[in-house]
């Protein structure tokens, strides 16, 4: 077996989830300065942050049927040259609309890559490596989410418009992964099952393992074919045969962003100031949780082969139930002291002399805290303070919130961040994975852009103990969800998970 080749293929695809986790985790560190220069609200800058997912969303329902008729390499193709036009635009932009346009092209190649570089991967690797290969797209998202926010720390002091060089140097990399895309082979599955090319496939499988892979591999292959002459619909997608792949797609699509992955990955910076850090510190603790991201996602890579998919499920779903109720307590038993040192932080001289009023005061609730600031200040004022001003008076353990968001990702990064995508690679039969891919990862991309859109709302609105009490109940639920719906698939071939779950109902 050329193990070496194999992998060098896979993580030139991989890469497509670099520039999907710098796209996603570099506007954490513009989301100061846009806000400022295009003047946003709370909702326009949800919109500004989450709209890449509404690009996703329409890459996700096309990638699967295209990448289906014309091949998946020609559509990972596309994804990078639509992140090197995102990068360049977003970072031109002089307007709010031109902005978001810009964004949501890049979520179109976030979308495409998403999908694809799975299917590729698990269609090539053998069944021993699979889901260490197609983990090496989720390494690659942690990857880039580690080295946005290192980008971010050392381009933030930058004179002028610093978010402009943040959010353009993810140029340099799309371009390289466009060139590099040039050297990947076809899948040999798509060029039997679509071309009817088995000797392009043959030299294709006979360079990843040999003869002997390459005969057996194309065996299966084509008792595969010889079952599914039609091409399948969503009516098939949706067929009571189906039922226990709809289940554990669609359930692990949900339950991997409703417990709110992207709002930490997002908003990192925001959450950190929330707890009363420095604008600095609050850069430098982003960059610890990319790189914990980073080292869990190389753990669950070593073992997703060996433990198993639904035994590092169970384990991550529960210590993220952990790390979530943790946070919401740490907020719930936070204080917030108007002394003297902090009144001197407010810089608006009409909302300082207001706050005076309740000079020597301290709230043992955020709640209690609102409720006597709606009695001295005007709505305007109250809002600014919510969502300005609060973290000058906030004392909390902050040890405490950060060792819970590091708990999380931790949690995440050997379960559903890479669990979910490796399984939704075996999952589905040959004749429907297209449309069925496109379906489950439009459903997540709408999960995802929900948390987001309503991220800084439910921080200025709810505050942030109930926030994080709201993804720990979600992550309870995935506990629940996991024990009872999925099936393990490790070892299998991807004909064998097929049979499987077929007879799973």
């Amino acid at each position: 077996m050329n193990k070496s080749y194999t992998i060098t293929i896979s993580f030139i695809v991989a890469l497509g989830g670099f520039l999907l986790g710098f796209d996603s985790a570099v506007i954490s560190g513009a989301i100061t300065g846009i806000r400022s220069y295009f003047e946003m609200s709370d909702w326009e800058l949800g919109f500004s942050v989450g709209c890449v997912i509404f690009g996703a969303m329409a890459g996700n329902i096309f990638a699967g049927p295209l990448s289906d008729k014309y091949g998946r390499k020609k559509l990972l193709i596309v994804t990078a040259i639509l992140f090197t036009v995102s990068a360049t635009w977003s970072a031109l932009a002089t307007n709010y609309i031109s902005f978001v346009i810009a964004r949501i092209i890049g979520g179109v190649g976030i979308g495409g890559a998403i999908l694809i570089a799975p299917i590729y991967i698990a269609e090539v690797a053998p069944p021993k490596l699979r889901g260490s290969l197609v983990s090496l797209n989720q390494l690659n998202i942690v990857i880039g989410i580690s080295v946005a926010y290192f980008s971010n720390y050392f381009l933030k002091d930058i004179e002028g418009e610093s978010w402009r060089w943040m959010l353009g140097v993810e140029a340099i990399p799309a371009f390289l992964y466009f060139l590099a895309l040039f050297i990947v082979p076809r899948s040999p599955r798509w060029l039997i099952q679509k071309l009817n090319r088995v000797d392009l496939a043959e030299k294709i499988l006979n360079k990843i393992g040999g003869k002997q892979f390459a005969k057996i591999t194309i065996e299966e292959i084509l008792r595969g074919v010889a079952k599914k002459q039609a091409k399948g619909t969503y009516a098939d997608f949706f067929s009571k045969r189906m039922t226990t792949v709809v289940i554990i797609a669609f359930g692990l699509a949900f339950f991997q962003q409703i417990t709110g992955i992207n709002a930490i990955f997002y908003y990192a910076p925001t959450i950190f100031e929330q707890a009363g850090g420095s604008t600095d510190s609050s850069f430098l603790q982003a960059i610890v949780v990319g790189l914990t991201n980073l080292v869990f996602t190389l753990v669950a890579i070593r073992l997703i082969d060996k433990l198993g998919r639904k035994p590092l499920l169970i384990i991550g779903t529960s210590a993220m139930t952990i790390a979530l109720t943790m946070a919401t307590l740490a907020f719930n038993n936070a204080t917030y002291d108007f002394n003297e040192n902090n009144l001197q932080k407010i810089e608006n001289s009409e909302l300082k002399l207001a706050l005076n009023q309740i000079k020597g005061t301290s709230f043992n609730s955020q709640n209690e805290l609102f409720e006597n600031l709606e009695q001295i200040l005007t709505k305007e004022q109250l809002f600014n303070f919510k969502r300005y001003e609060v973290k000058n008076f906030i004392s909390i353990n902050a040890t405490l919130v950060l060792i819970a968001i590091l708990l999380y990702v931790a949690a995440f990064a050997i379960s559903l961040g890479p669990v979910m995508w490796t399984m939704l690679s075996e999952i589905f039969p040959g004749n429907v994975k297209g449309i069925a891919i496109s379906a489950v990862g439009f459903f997540n991309s709408l999960v995802s852009y929900t948390v987001t859109q309503f991220f800084p709302w439910e921080l200025t609105n709810l505050g942030p103990t109930i926030t994080f009490a709201i993804y720990a109940l979600m992550a309870v639920l995935s506990l629940l969800f996991v024990l009872k719906y999925i099936v393990e698939t490790k070892g299998r071939s991807l004909e064998e998970v097929e049979e499987l779950l077929m007879r799973v109902e």
